[in-house]
């Protein structure tokens, strides 16, 4: 039917003919969020692309390709839950654009065999420059200062009010893996005093100080850089003592997952002023936050774009789909998880 005629005939291409067997064997994907333009061409070469997210009706959606659906291809703040998991009997493997995986149901993807990867090692240094810029924009009042110019208070108020100084202070690492190194080799620069909280001391990072209690890490901190995983183990890990430990003076900076800070104890700690600062990059029930973030002036508020570089993110789509490639022509995986 391509052709006209028989597909012998020499009227149809060798490119036509590989194209259309290509098309017959692309594996089905349940893309669950959206991806730039250049990866979504990129992958639709590859894969037939089902966009769960454009779905009015995402149950429905689902039922009518479940069987045909092979792969996911997720982010890692939407993930892919036990009920998605257990409604794709011929799930194989589950691709997350980023480096998180906590919102994966690994324990139903393990009882399945179903693989599992994420986009590690590409972000770091980009996350880690955002941590870094969030410490100094709000310490300094960029932010603030920028508008002070722009509505012409500079003219009319003259200068703007003294902010507070980042060389020299201490600097608190909690979970120093490839983020929180990141981030303490760029404090190193700003010749602050550095301390890190991890599950045991390390050795590549001797000239710093180890300090395993989150609470006694906060005490010690002007600036504490939350980088830790996310999930059950570290949910809520800095929770009011913490906030209180780190004081009226301090601030915290989270580029990892909204659930290692109990929300609520944060907003309070702002609110009562038990808490300096807060610069934050990730949230609970993003991007619908809690109305006393938007209330509160001691804040500063990023829409979870740690990674949100040109190259960092072709990166990332390409790992996506160089695991999936890999997983379906029977390689190893380039960064699994499961």
């Amino acid at each position: 039917e391509m052709c006209g005629r028989d597909w012998s005939s020499d009227v149809c291409s060798s490119d036509l003919l590989t194209q259309w067997r290509r098309t017959l064997n692309k594996p089905d994907i349940l893309q669950i969020g959206p991806y730039p333009s250049w990866d979504v061409e990129a992958l639709e070469k590859s894969f037939t692309l089902h966009r769960y997210f454009e779905a009015p009706d995402k149950s429905a959606f689902v039922a009518e390709r479940a069987d045909r659906i092979r792969g996911i291809a997720t982010r890692g703040e939407l993930g892919a839950d036990r009920d998605l998991i257990a409604s794709l009997p011929n799930l194989e493997v589950i691709s997350v654009y980023g480096v998180g995986f906590d919102a994966v149901d690994l324990d139903a993807a393990r009882l399945r065999g179903i693989r599992v990867t994420n986009t590690p090692d590409v972000l770091t240094k980009d996350v880690a420059d955002l941590g870094v810029a969030m410490m100094l924009a709000a310490a300094r009042g960029i932010v603030g200062a920028e508008a002070w110019v722009r509505s012409g208070d500079w003219a009319k108020k003259g200068l703007y009010p003294l902010q507070s100084r980042v060389h020299g202070k201490r600097a608190g690492i909690l979970g120093l893996g490839r983020i929180g190194f990141e981030i303490a080799k760029r404090c190193v620069a700003f010749d602050m005093d550095i301390a890190y909280s991890d599950l045991e001391a390390r050795e590549f990072a001797k000239d710093w100080a180890f300090i395993q209690d989150p609470e006694d890490l906060a005490a010690r901190s002007d600036f504490l850089f939350v980088t830790l995983t996310g999930g059950p183990a570290t949910r809520h890990v800095v929770n009011q003592p913490v906030l209180e430990a780190l004081g009226p003076e301090g601030m915290i900076i989270n580029v990892s997952r909204a659930s290692n800070i109990d929300e609520t104890a944060l907003l309070d700690a702002l609110q009562n002023n038990t808490l300096g600062f807060a610069a934050l990059d990730v949230f609970e029930g993003e991007p619908n936050l809690d109305p006393r973030f938007l209330e509160l002036n001691n804040l500063l508020l990023q829409p979870h774009h740690a990674s949100g570089t040109i190259e960092t993110r072709k990166a990332m789509g390409r790992l996506v789909r160089e695991n999936l490639e890999a997983h379906f022509a029977g390689r190893d995986l380039p960064t699994p998880v499961l």
